[in-house]
């Protein structure tokens, strides 16, 4: 069973919201370690790029202003002494008389303006003076403080020398201002290009970036540059690090609308369309906060059909980018707050026979402690003098960042400097459980071969990758074959996993008895076979923790928006729709994966907890409202008779049906055949023997 069936998707942490998707996040008691000085700098150079071009415009106003007034201070037109402001004050009462335009006063009196006007003048000047040098040197201590704090967190950036004579020109700027130096040359060539020096520091960093790159290039032996021709997706390359980088900051509204209106899709286009939802998702929660559920859900589906559907309708029964034939493999991974990614995806990369035809987009869904204290789940303590468990929830440090925990790693630095690592992160409070999660990861695929969905908490055995591509080309049905499984299970103390157990084969299910999961299906495993077949052999139902599968499974069998706060029924819905739209399910003949399976006395934060902070009714009582309601979706495709069209607009319910017809089932095969196939009676809400699964007798 997967970790989405065990609950492990979930929050913990009294709700608030932040301030803005975009917020550094505040670590609590945490060091940020310095990036390694192998990366590429990426990250660190997107940090850089927004914080030092927002310092270098400010420091450009204020060296302008700064110019201006020094030199006005030289030329002595702030301080009377020089004779600067008496100077002005005579020839003007001069013309004036001349032309008539004043009386003369007598001379005393004459004397007497004149002196008050220079002293009026005096105190501007030494107001303005002393403001301005009030304004150049905090401009100066906060400037070095900042770009002191950068340095000692990502180590030195390509911003430096820019920032380093903004304040040699501030300093000065100060020097004339004190009277302790000169202004040696004109203002009009004194001029400090800020500007084209950001320019210059962007391009150096690209051709830095260009120079690795072909020297990755010539390490694996490609001469031509095919590969970015056939990668779209890499260009604009938008980098997995740091958290929460909006990708239109970097590249402009204009890659949402290629993306959508132009058939110009790319990875940072698809990116920022996800990152505007759950923009607007933030402030829905906001505004929703104390409504009912029902409300909750109309709204909801709404705000998928104004921001998702049109991204969806855009590249509909067709695939986003071009399917390249070079055997690569996504992998598409749905974390949550989850310690285990970062090892996670350098076992999958050590372990993989061709890693650099490995491609990942990971969906981090975190803690990250920006305005909202991070909790654990639900940790058991001890027992009472009955026996009972005693339960807390606590406060915790934010949670560890896979992606980052990966990418600073020197030995798997390259593969998120090439793109190969994707990355969308959502705050824990924008989390709905695992079939929006896994909806998201869905769209981070960028044209490889094969398709392989997975929790972000496995082991994986020697060269996995390939012998995965060798058992799904072993399958009957293949192209169109699908392999899954429920891997075997490991502890964190355990040896290097090696695989080759006899795999598990999906034959069973039920219907859950449990209120909460309001009579879904689902599925467990049943009888083995053994490891000595010819080829794999069909089995009943695909596990959402788990498959693998040509990419055009993405095309046939797209993943499904409107699902949100649902924890039961992605499976039996995945298995059904991919069944009826022609695919065959095949079971691994060996274990290649393993998976740490978690139960509740973990303490590890559950999604559902989560969704009871964030509409502040604490508990699982209003996610499990929620899913009711979203879970009619799945009962009304499977064909549960309390779940039809018309009661379902009866109860006011009938939004759950919003662009059914495109993740609904498919016209290759129908729904009844494929309850037959499988042995359900979903009349009487039975399931019965599936021999041709148990028996292995299907190929």
């Amino acid at each position: 069973m997967s970790d989405v069936e065990n609950g492990t998707k979930g929050n913990t942490g009294d709700f608030a919201f932040p301030k803005s998707s975009s917020t550094t996040p505040r670590q609590k008691k945490k060091r940020v370690r310095p990036l390694n000085p192998n990366n590429d700098g990426g990250a660190k150079f997107i940090i850089a790029l927004l914080a030092g071009a927002g310092a270098a415009f400010l420091l450009a106003l204020l060296l302008i202003m700064s110019r201006l007034e020094s030199q006005e201070f030289e030329n002595g037109l702030l301080n009377s002494n020089v004779g600067g402001a008496q100077g002005v004050d005579d020839t003007l009462y001069e013309e004036q008389q001349e032309m008539g335009g004043v009386l003369p006063l007598p001379k005393g009196q004459r004397e007497q303006q004149v002196l008050q006007q220079q002293k009026n003048q005096q105190q501007i000047a030494t107001e303005r003076q002393s403001k301005l040098l009030e304004k150049i040197k905090m401009t100066k201590l906060i400037n070095e403080d900042k770009m002191n704090r950068f340095n000692r967190m990502f180590g030195a950036n390509p911003l430096d020398p820019v920032m380093k004579d903004a304040n040699e020109e501030l300093g000065r700027m100060q020097g004339v201002l004190e009277g302790k130096q000169k202004n040696e040359k004109p203002m009009e060539h004194n001029k400090l290009d800020l500007h084209q020096q950001l320019v210059d520091a962007v391009q150096k960093e690209e051709d830095e970036k260009t120079k690795r790159k072909e020297a990755r290039k010539k390490e694996l032996g490609i001469v031509d540059d095919a590969a970015d021709e056939d990668a779209p997706h890499l260009k604009p390359h938008f980098p997995p690090l740091p958290p929460h980088t909006m990708s239109v900051d970097l590249f402009g509204e204009q890659i949402i609308t290629d993306t959508l209106s132009h058939n110009k899709p790319t990875m940072a286009g698809i990116i920022a369309i996800l990152q505007r939802f759950l923009q607007n998702l933030h402030q829905f929660l906001k505004d929703h906060r104390d409504s009912k559920a029902p409300t909750v859900i109309n709204e909801y589906f709404a705000l998928v059909t104004k921001y998702l559907v049109p991204f969806e309708d855009a590249y509909r029964d067709k695939p986003i980018f071009p399917i390249r034939e070079d055997g690569s493999i996504f992998m598409s991974l749905g974390a949550y707050r989850d310690h285990l990614l970062g090892e996670t995806l350098r076992q999958a990369f050590k372990n993989a026979a061709s890693p650099d035809k490995l491609f990942v987009g990971a969906v981090v869904q975190n803690c990250f402690g920006i305005d909202v204290t991070c909790r654990t789940g639900v940790e058991v303590k001890g027992t009472d003098a009955n026996g009972n468990p005693i339960t807390k929830i606590s406060d915790r440090d934010p949670d560890v960042n896979g992606i980052e925990q990966f990418c600073e790693d020197p030995e798997y630095t390259k593969y998120c400097d090439s793109g190969q690592i994707r990355a969308l992160y959502v705050n824990e409070t924008e989390s709905n459980g695992p079939t929006t999660a896994r909806y998201f990861a869905s769209k981070l695929w960028g044209g490889e071969t094969y398709f392989l969905q997975a929790d972000a908490h496995l082991r994986f055995a020697p060269e996995w990758d390939r012998l995965y591509t060798e058992e799904a080309k072993a399958a009957k049905s293949y192209p169109k074959a699908v392999l899954s499984a429920y891997p075997p299970g490991f502890s964190e103390g355990d040896p290097p996993y090696k695989g080759g157990t006899t795999g598990t084969r999906l034959c069973t299910c039920e219907f859950s008895k449990s209120d909460v999961e309001h009579h879904i299906i689902r599925i467990n495993t049943g009888e083995t076979c053994g490891a000595h077949a010819d080829a794999p052999t069909q089995i009943a139902y695909i596990a959402a923790g788990f498959f693998f599968a040509r990419a055009e499974f993405l095309t046939d069998v797209p993943f499904d928006p409107f699902l949100p706060w649902c924890f039961m029924g992605e499976e039996i819905a995945l298995s059904l729709r991919a069944w009826t739209h022609g695919w065959d399910i095949y079971a691994p003949r060996k274990n290649l994966i393993a998976h740490q399976y978690r139960p509740g006395r973990m303490g590890l934060p559950k999604f559902w907890e989560n969704t009871g902070r964030v509409f502040g009714r604490p508990g699982p009582g209003f996610n499990t409202q929620l899913q009711s309601i979203s879970l009619k979706r799945v009962k009304y495709m499977v064909g549960y008779k309390d779940t039809t069209k018309e009661s379902l607009e009866d109860l006011g319910h009938s939004v759950v049906l919003t662009d059914f017809q495109h993740y609904g089932p498919g016209e290759t095969r129908t729904m009844e055949e494929f309850l037959e196939h499988v042995n359900i009676d979903i009349e009487n809400e039975k399931c019965g023997n599936i021999k041709w699964c148990n028996k292995c007798l299907l190929n």
